[in-house]
Formats: structure tokens, sequence, C-alpha cells
């Protein structure tokens, strides 16, 4: 028995192939490109429809011209007469710009414009279609036409009306009313087919607005002097009532005034502050003969002669104290208490204190005697005070009502002296009403707005390729399938192992001249069929694409398993017709034919097409081997490259497939061909509607994992392999299957021009 020559790998990675799930998942910016390529005819398509419609507006709808004048809003106006306007002033902040702009746009002011300019009769303005519009009426059915007209023909009587207002609500549509940046002025713009028409109507808007700020001045003050003439005659009458009631309450009471205070208040006044006054004396006289007393009663010399009391005995006193305080504190630790020296300074001392204490005494009486004195000029002021007071009350009720009467008669003198001025204000401003607003630039001539052929190509060009990605994005989303091998192992966390192209029943290449089969021999010889195709691939074209991939698949499982002397491999995939057999028998003929003993077995009980397409006339198989038939009496051989194949035999349905994959029975089987081959392969049925694999993956060594090209989507994969636990963990790898090499090519540029001199399927 052939054995296979040892490869060196790295120790302890059993699996080098896996890798992780979000691996190589950042975005790259030839993805762009490659997803443009990919896309490139939907791309073109919206991009040409996108176009022609732009192209198509250009050429029927109508030029637009637009007519501009400028307005200031002059904070610094002229003041002919030096009063302030009736009508406030206004401050130009930014909501009152923003206020301006809106009346300028507003329903009124485009009346007054239609009505001067008689717009109302022209056909722009009443719903004379464009070009554009009136080319696709033309495409329509007459009779469409006609029932159209007859539900939006309007009555006699509206007709004009409506005219009116449709000429207004076209004006206002195409006014273009903005600020020019953070200054007072305003642009006023109008969009019109017809140049001179532009011009005119933004200069007759901007006329109307000034027109309108005039007007309702002018009529604001007005009204303003009517009222005022009116309130000014009332008030002067009630003035002079007023000052009437006055004299005749004065006269009445006999209340004399001088500058207008009656002397009995006067009089009150003055006791009022004489009895102020002579409470502070008193309250200041008290606290001295309080203060005096406190540091008499104390005992201490500090209190005696405390520094508060400001006296020239008390302050010379405190000095002498304190010089004889300082030679104490010299003397008494040199000299001791005993010593003469200080006995005299402690007599010296007492004398200072006896004297501060009569000092004291004397100057109490003196504060008492001025605290008898303060107390008595108090009470005198408050008896003078209580007496005019009395005096006081009989007439205060008098003196309360008059001054309720010379306030009413000033207030009506005040309103009237103020309405009165107000009114020759209003009289003045009548004849000359100024406003903010004045024309700088008025509209001369209108530039061509739309339509735009740079502008509209333009943007039709950035919409109709936005579109256009969009929709192919949306392709892509909806197709949610794997079309290059990053997509792949991005979406599956898996390694992709290569890429087999499609081959189509009409390209399958006749046998070469070196490939030689065997004729067909009696079918008790259990030969394997040798007509040429799919299943025969790698060993029809050894040197394509196709059959370097499956070299591939040999390398890796190689160089993953050094340390096995006998490798198991199994071949599933997630869904069933993405050509799992058809790389099953790839693989074993390859394998084979390089010169290792090979078995492959169809574990597809379920639908085993390797069987039909390799030894459709098998009367046993794999179910008999399960039941103890020797294997060498069931497997069938190649007569090229020494192959041999195990199928699947079913004269009925079984419905526990995989109890029978996973019994002893199998386990024994694998363990005989173990000993009898270097390799075995294995096709198992899907992953995704049978758990066969799953059952029978204790097993396999490793699987290969067979996806569909632009057909399976990879959710359906990685759920498949998701549920399959086992095989996921053996997972060697993945194929990507009938891959058109054209669409490829497209797809992975960098990646297909290396295969493009291999490639010869």
């Amino acid at each position: 028995m052939l054995k296979r020559t040892p490869t060196v790998h790295y120790p302890g990675a059993s699996v080098p192939h896996l890798r992780p799930a979000d691996a190589g998942g950042a975005f790259h910016p030839l993805s762009l490109l490659k997803f443009a390529r990919r896309q490139a005819l939907v791309i073109a398509s919206v991009l040409l429809i996108a176009l022609g419609i732009a192209t198509t507006y250009i050429l029927l709808a109508s030029p637009i011209y637009l007519g501009k004048s400028s307005l200031l809003l002059d904070t610094r106006r002229l003041q002919i007469f030096q009063q302030q306007s009736f009508v406030s002033e206004v401050n130009f902040d930014q909501p009152v710009v923003d206020s301006q702009i809106e009346i300028v746009k507003s329903e009124a002011i485009a009346r007054s414009v239609v009505e001067n300019l008689r717009l109302d009769d022209d056909p722009e303005f009443t719903g004379q279609p464009s070009r554009l519009v009136g080319f696709i009426k033309s495409a329509l059915p007459n009779w469409l036409l006609v029932r159209l007209a007859e539900r939006n023909a309007p009555s006699a009587t509206n007709a004009a009306d409506e005219r009116l207002q449709a000429a207004i609500r076209h004006l206002r549509t195409n006014l273009v009313v903005q600020r020019v940046r953070l200054t007072y002025v305003i642009d006023i713009g109008f969009a019109s087919r017809d140049a001179a028409k532009a011009v005119a109507v933004a200069n007759a808007v901007a006329e109307a607005f000034i027109a309108d700020q005039t007007q309702t001045k002018q009529s604001t003050t007005k009204r303003a002097a009517a009222w005022l003439q009116e309130r000014m005659i009332e008030l002067r009458e009630q003035a002079v009532v007023a000052d009437r009631a006055v004299q005749d309450f004065k006269t009445k009471n006999n209340i004399v005034q001088i500058g207008g205070t009656s002397l009995d208040e006067q009089k009150l006044t003055q006791l009022t502050t004489q009895l102020v006054t002579a409470r502070e004396q008193t309250a200041d006289t008290r606290a001295k003969v309080e203060r005096v007393t406190e540091m008499l009663a104390s005992r201490t010399p500090d209190a005696i002669l405390s520094a508060t009391l400001q006296n020239d005995v008390m302050n010379r006193l405190r000095q002498q104290y304190v010089d004889l305080s300082r030679q104490e504190a010299y003397y008494m630790p040199r000299l001791g208490a005993e010593h003469e020296v200080l006995i005299n300074l402690h007599k010296e001392m007492r004398q200072i204190e006896e004297a501060a204490r009569s000092e004291l005494k004397r100057i109490a009486e003196g504060y008492q005697s001025d605290l008898r004195l303060a107390q008595a000029r108090e009470e005198a002021a408050e008896t003078r005070l209580s007496e005019q007071t009395k005096r006081e009350a009989g007439t205060r009720q008098e003196h309360g009502a008059l001054k309720v009467l010379e306030s009413t008669a000033k207030s009506y003198q005040a309103l009237h002296d103020a309405f009165l001025q107000r009114f020759m204000e209003a009289t003045q401003q009548q004849n000359f009403a100024s406003t903010e607003a004045r024309v700088i630039t008025a509209a001369t001539r209108a530039e061509k707005v739309a339509p735009k052929p740079a502008l509209v190509l333009t943007l039709a060009t950035v919409l109709g390729l936005g579109a256009a990605l969009g929709l192919g994005y949306l392709r892509e989303r909806i197709e949610s399938v794997v079309r290059t091998p990053r997509e792949l192992e991005d979406a599956l966390g898996v390694a992709c192992l290569g890429i087999l192209p499609v081959i189509e029943s009409g390209r399958v290449r006749a046998p070469r001249a070196d490939v030689v089969f065997s004729a067909p021999q009696e079918s008790n010889d259990r030969i394997l069929c040798q007509d040429p195709g799919v299943a025969r691939q790698v060993l029809l074209t050894p040197f394509s694409r196709f059959a370097e991939t499956i070299r591939r698949i040999k390398v890796a499982a190689d160089t993953t398993s050094v340390s096995r002397d006998v490798l198991v491999l199994g071949v599933v995939s997630a869904v069933s017709r993405e050509g799992k057999s058809t790389l099953s028998a790839n693989l074993a003929h390859l394998l084979s034919n390089a010169g290792a003993s090979t078995l492959l077995i169809d574990g597809d009980l379920r639908n085993p097409s390797l069987s039909k397409a390799l030894a459709p006339n098998a009367q046993g198989g794999l179910i008999e081997a399960l039941r103890g038939t020797p294997i060498e009496d069931l497997v069938w051989h190649d007569a090229t490259t020494g192959l041999d194949f195990l199928p699947a035999f079913l004269e009925n349905p079984i419905a526990h497939t995989s109890d029978l994959l996973a019994s002893p029975g199998m386990a024994n089987l694998v363990k005989e061909a173990r000993s009898r081959y270097e390799y075995i392969v294995i096709d198992f049925p899907p992953l995704g509607p049978v758990v066969d694999a799953k059952a029978a993956s204790y097993l396999v060594d490793f699987f290969v994992l067979v996806v569909e090209w632009g057909r399976t989507p990879p959710e359906i994969v990685a759920e498949a392999l998701e549920s399959a636990e086992p095989v996921q963990s053996r997972i060697l790898g993945a194929v990507l299957n009938k891959v058109d090499p054209r669409a490829l090519k497209k797809i992975d540029t960098n990646t297909e021009r290396y295969y493009q001199q291999y490639d010869k399927v």
C-alpha cells in the first residue's frame, strides 16, 4: 500500500484553515469599485435614464428670467421734525427684518402689484402652460383634455375673481425675497418667462412695499390725530372743573397755604424734628452713664483704665499705669516681689487706681446731670408735639380732601398739555409721512436662471448615480449570495480553499489522448462507468483551475493531518444541488490518480446521485455493508485510476438514515476501510434538510463545505453550520462551486487575472 509523504506544518494547529468570523470584514476602497463592476449594467441604465430625463427637460422647459431690485431698511433716516414720531421707530433686529420680508411676500402687496400692472389679464399669471406642460398635454387624448376642461371651467361670475387669485398665487410663488447676509438690505426678485416682465414686477413689488409702509403710517397718524383732538377737548374741560373745585374748597374751609403747604403742617414738622433730636441726645447721654457705671462697678484696673473713655485726666493716668506695669514686668523676675523697688511700684499703681476711680466718679456725676437735662428737653418736646397734633387733627380731613382735589386738577392739566403736544406733532406728520425703506438698486435687466444645462446635467448625474447605487445595493441585499472567496470567508468565518468554475454540459471535454479508459466489462465485475462527464473532470482537464482547486483541497488536508496515516474526508453542503457529489467524485479520482489508495463512499442515503452517475447498475452497497456483507463484495473499481467506490443502493426510501450512519456498523466499516485505504471520501447529504452528516461526524477527520456561487444565501449556510456543531468544528475549508469565470472577473479583477492563463475550462 502506498503511503503519503509527510509534510511539514506547525505543531498544535489542528485546523489551521479556520479563521474568525469577523476577520477581513473591514471596508476596503476597492470594494466600491468591485460593487460598481458587479452592478455596471444597472448603474449605466439608471444613469442614462436620468440624463435622458434631464436632456428632455432642458429641451422642452421654458427659459426662466429673474429680475432683482434691492431695498434698504434705513435705521438712520432723515428727521425733518425734531420730535418723536407717533408711530414708534423700528429697531431692525433679526425678527423685525424677517417680519419685513414676510410683509413684502404678503398677499396685500401681491394684490396691489397685480392690480397696478393688470396682471390678472396676463396668460402667464392666469394659467398659460409652459412648453413642457404643453408637450405633455399634446400627448394626451382629446376626450381627456375636454373632460378636464369641463370640470375645471369656472362660472362667469367667478371668472374675474379666480383670475385675480390665480395671478396673486403665481406672483407669490415666483417671488424671491431674502436678506443680504447680516445687512439691512433686502433683495426682491421675480422669476418669469419674460425678461421685461420679471424686471417690471420686481420694481413694482419694491414700490408697492414702500407705498404700503407710507400709507400705513399716514393712516395711523390721521386716526391718532383725530382721537387726540377729541380727547384733548375733554381733558381741557375736566381740568377747568377740577381747578374751580380746589379754589372753592380753600375759600369754604379758610385754608391759607405758603408754598403749597399750610402753616399747621409746617409747625408740626418742626416739632417732630425737635423731638427726634432730643431723643437722640437722651439716648447718647444714657449710654455714657451706663458705661461709666459699669467701669466703677468693676474691680480690675484694666476695666477702670479702659481706653473707651476719652478724657485727658484718664488718658494721663492710663499712660502712667502702663509705664509702671512695664517696670513691674521688668523687675519682677530679677529682684523678686519683696524688693523695695517693687513694693514702691505697687504702691504707686494703687494710688493711680484710686485717682482713676475718683475721676470716674466725677465724670459719672457730670453725665448724670446731662442725662437729667436731656430727659427734660425730651419731655418738653413731646408735650409741644402732642398739643400741636391735637390741633392738627381737627383740620387733617380738610387738608386731605384739598390734596386730592389739587392732585386731580394737576393730573388733568398735565394730560391736557401732553395730548396737546402730541396733537401738534401728529398734525405735522400727516403732511410728511416718511418710511424706513427705500430702493437702492432698481431692476434694470433680468438674468436667465433656468434651465441651466450644466447644473441640470450635473444634478441628474448625481441623483442618477445615487439612485443607481441604491438600486444596485438593494439588489445585492435582496440577492444575499456569496460571489467571491473573501465574501465567503467574511460571512462564514471559514477559509476558502478555492473556486470551481461551472462546467456546462456542452463544454465537458473529451478524454485526453494520454487518458485511456478500459472497455466496459460485465456488470458483475463492478467497473465504474467510463463515460466522460463532470465526475471525471479532474482527469479530463488536469491543468485547469478546476483541477487546481481539487489539488488545493488535497494539500490542505495533508498539511493539516500530517500525523494521520489514513484520512477520512467528508463532503457536505448546506442545501441540495450545490455540487457536493461532483466534488466528492473528482477529489476521489484525484487522490487515486496520484497513487494513493482511495475509497469513495456514497453516504447520501436520501438521494444517492453519486451512485446513479458512477454505478447505475449497482444492486448493493452501503446498506448491505452495514448489515455485514464484506466490503470487497460491494465496492466498484475504476479501471483508469484504481479508485474504489462503495455505492448506495436503495430499493425503498429509508427514514432512519441518520441512525444507520451513526451505528456501530458504520464505525466498523470505516475502521475496516482505514486498514485498507489511505484516503476515504464520503459524500454526505446536505446539512440543512437532514442530520446524517452530524450523526456520522465522529467518524470523519475533516469536512469540505461546498457552497454554490451566486445562489446559496450565506445566512442559510451559517444556519446549517450552527445546527451541526460537530461538523462545524471539523471544517477544513469551503469551496465555491459553479462559478462563472467571466462574471467573477468583473467582480474580483485583482484575483482573477492571476488565473487567466491556467483556467482552461
